[in-house]
């Protein structure tokens, strides 16, 4: 799969993912604080899928 999610994004999804993760995890979380798992994955591998379904990319341009 081509990388999709760069930069400030990907630091934010990674963030966001274990913060709901983490909040899940405690116990105190309501259960649908597991869906931290689909950006921790989506910031760690650099590919969204709704991203590719909607044309969107925000990794910076690669020169040639």
């Amino acid at each position: 799969m081509k990388n999709n999610v760069g930069g400030i994004d990907k630091i934010l999804r990674i963030v966001a993912g274990l913060g709901l993760i983490a909040w899940a995890a405690v116990g105190n979380g309501p259960a649908w604080a597991w869906i931290g798992v689909m950006p921790l994955a989506t910031g760690l591998l650099g590919t969204c899928p709704a991203y590719s379904l909607l044309g969107f990319n925000s990794c910076p341009l690669k020169k040639d």
